[in-house]
C-alpha cells in the first residue's frame, strides 16, 4: 500500500496520541543514569505518580516493560505457589490476567461474565462469605476492560470485601484508566494497582507502572514465588538513593516528567471530565446517530476511554477496521478473541478534542458504508456535535472584533 498523505489518525485504545511537549522532551542525549544528577528525575516522576494514583502512603514503581509486566510483578511479589485468587472472566484482559496467574502456579477461581457485563458483585460476595478459612489471598478486578469497553465499580468492590470483613488483597488493572477515568487507589482500599505508559498517561509502550499499598509491600515479607527482573525488594533498594537496579528507559522519563507535567496543569478532576464529555458525544454517534449497540450493557458501567461498537448481523468487523485503515488512514481497535469480527473499538483517551473525534467519527461512518452498513451519512457527526455543542463546557462568548461585528451587524453598520 502506498503511502497516504497526511497524518494517521490514531484511535484505538492505546496506545494514543502522543502531545508534541511529550514528543520533544524524550529528545534527549544520552547521559549517565549513575549521576549525580539523575535522581532529580527519578524521583520526581515516581513521587507525581502517586498523585495520579491518588495515594499518600502507597509506593510507586516503574519498569522498562509493558503492563504485563508490572501484571506479573503484583502476583509474584505479594502471593506464594498455589495461593488462591478470585477473579471475573468479563473480557480479554480480564481473561489474561488470569491466565498468567494460572501460569505462575497460582489457583484461580474464576467467575465467568457475559462478555460487556460489568463486575458481578453479589457473586463476589457470595465467594467471599463462603470462604470462612480465609483461603482467598487476592482479588482480581479490570478497573477498565478494553476490550468490551466497561468500567467496574471498584470502590463498591472494596466495599464489597469490607461488608464482608475478609482480608483479601485487592489487585486492580488499571492500565486504560489510569489518567483518564477517576482512580482513588487509598480511598478504594486498592493494595495493588498496575498501569503502563501509552494510555492517560499520553506516552510510547514501554513502561510498566506499579503501585502497591503498604498491606501489598508487607506481603513480600511472606511471598515465596521467585522473581528477579521484577523484584521489588531491588527496586526499593535502589530507588532509596534515586536510582534503579538496572538500566532505565531515559528518555521516557523525561518524556514521563513533560507528560505529568502537562497532566497537572490541566488538573486531574478537569481531565475526568474532558474524558466523560468526549466519550458521550462517541456514544452519541454511535447509538442515536449510526442507531448501533455498544458492547457494554449498562450506562452506569460505560467506559469513558473506550468504546466497543457492535456491527450488525452479516457484517465482519474486521472488514471495517481494515477498509478504515487502507482508505481513510484511521486506525480503529480490533475486537479480540470471543468478540473477534463482531465489533471494532474507537479509543477517546489521551490527548485529544472534539474535532480531533470528529475525524474519527467520520471515517468510521465512510469505512462503515463502504462495507455494507446501513447507517445515514452524516449521522454519527451530527449527533456528536449535537451533544458537544449543547454540553459544551466552555462558556460561549463574543471579544474583540468579533464582538464589534455581530454588534454591527445586528444595526447594519459594519461595512467591508
Amino acid at each position: 500500500m502506498s503511502r497516504i498523505p497526511g497524518r494517521n489518525f490514531l484511535f484505538v485504545p492505546g496506545p494514543t496520541n502522543i502531545p508534541d511537549r511529550v514528543q520533544r522532551a524524550m529528545v534527549v542525549a544520552m547521559e549517565d543514569h549513575r549521576s549525580s544528577k539523575f535522581p532529580e528525575l527519578s524521583t520526581s516522576v515516581l513521587e507525581d505518580l502517586k498523585k495520579v494514583y491518588r495515594t499518600g502512603d502507597g509506593r510507586v514503581f516503574i519498569f522498562p516493560s509493558s503492563g504485563t509486566g508490572a501484571w506479573e510483578a503484583a502476583l509474584t511479589n505479594t502471593l506464594s505457589p498455589g495461593d488462591r485468587l478470585l477473579a471475573a472472566r468479563l473480557g480479554h484482559f480480564s481473561h489474561l490476567w488470569i491466565d498468567m496467574a494460572e501460569r505462575l502456579g497460582f489457583e484461580v477461581e474464576a467467575l465467568e461474565v457475559d462478555w460487556g457485563e460489568g463486575m458481578p458483585l453479589g457473586r463476589v460476595e457470595e465467594v467471599l462469605r463462603a470462604d470462612t478459612a480465609r483461603g482467598i489471598r487476592g482479588i482480581l478486578a479490570c478497573h477498565n476492560e478494553t476490550s468490551t469497553g466497561v468500567t467496574n465499580d471498584i470502590g463498591s468492590l472494596r466495599a464489597v470485601m469490607d461488608a464482608c470483613n475478609h482480608p483479601a488483597m485487592l489487585f486492580v488493572d488499571a492500565v486504560s484508566s489510569l489518567g483518564s477515568i477517576d482512580f482513588r487507589m487509598d480511598e478504594w482500599g486498592v493494595d495493588l494497582a498496575v498501569s503502563g505508559s501509552q494510555k492517560g498517561l499520553m506516552l510510547p509502550a514501554g513502561l510498566g507502572i506499579l503501585a502497591a499499598s503498604q498491606k501489598a509491600l508487607h506481603s513480600m515479607q511472606s511471598a515465596t514465588s521467585r522473581r528477579c527482573y521484577f523484584d521489588l525488594a531491588d527496586m526499593i533498594a535502589a530507588n532509596a538513593t534515586g536510582y534503579f537496579p538496572y538500566t532505565p528507559a531515559l528518555p521516557m522519563l523525561y518524556g514521563l516528567r513533560e507528560s505529568l507535567d502537562l497532566i497537572f496543569e490541566e488538573g486531574l478532576d478537569l481531565i475526568f471530565g474532558r474524558h466523560h464529555y468526549l466519550a458521550q458525544g462517541v456514544r452519541a454517534a454511535i447509538t442515536e446517530g449510526w442507531g448501533l449497540a455498544l458492547c457494554a450493557r449498562e450506562p452506569a458501567c460505560y467506559s469513558d476511554t473506550v468504546s466497543a461498537v457492535m456491527v450488525p448481523g452479516g457484517i465482519d468487523a474486521a472488514h471495517v477496521i481494515d477498509v478504515a485503515f487502507r482508505r481513510y488512514n484511521l486506525a480503529l481497535g480490533s475486537g479480540l478473541s470471543k468478540v473477534a469480527g463482531r465489533l471494532f473499538r474507537i479509543g477517546h483517551m489521551g490527548d485529544l478534542n472534539e474535532l480531533m473525534l470528529m475525524g474519527a467519527i467520520a471515517g468510521t461512518e465512510m469505512a462503515m458504508l463502504d462495507v455494507g452498513v446501513g447507517v445515514r451519512p452524516g449521522s454519527g457527526v451530527a449527533a456528536a456535535s449535537d451533544y458537544w455543542r449543547s454540553n459544551d463546557r466552555v462558556p460561549k462568548r463574543r471579544t474583540g472584533r468579533a464582538q464589534q461585528y455581530y454588534s454591527g451587524h445586528s444595526t447594519g453598520t459594519v461595512s467591508g
